[in-house]
C-alpha cells in the first residue's frame, strides 16, 4: 500500500508541475481534431 501512495504522490507531482504542458499539447491536439472536422464539412 505504501509503494501505491508513494507513486500515487510522484504522479500528482509530475502532474502539478508540468499541467501547463499538457494543457499546450491537449488545446493543439483539440485544434487540429477540431479544423479537421471543420474542413470535411465544408467540404
Amino acid at each position: 500500500m505504501h509503494t501505491i501512495q508513494e507513486g500515487y504522490r510522484s504522479m500528482s507531482l509530475l502532474v502539478t508541475i508540468n499541467w501547463d504542458r499538457l494543457l499546450y499539447i491537449s488545446t493543439i491536439v483539440f485544434a487540429l481534431f477540431f479544423g479537421g472536422w471543420l474542413g470535411l464539412m465544408m467540404h
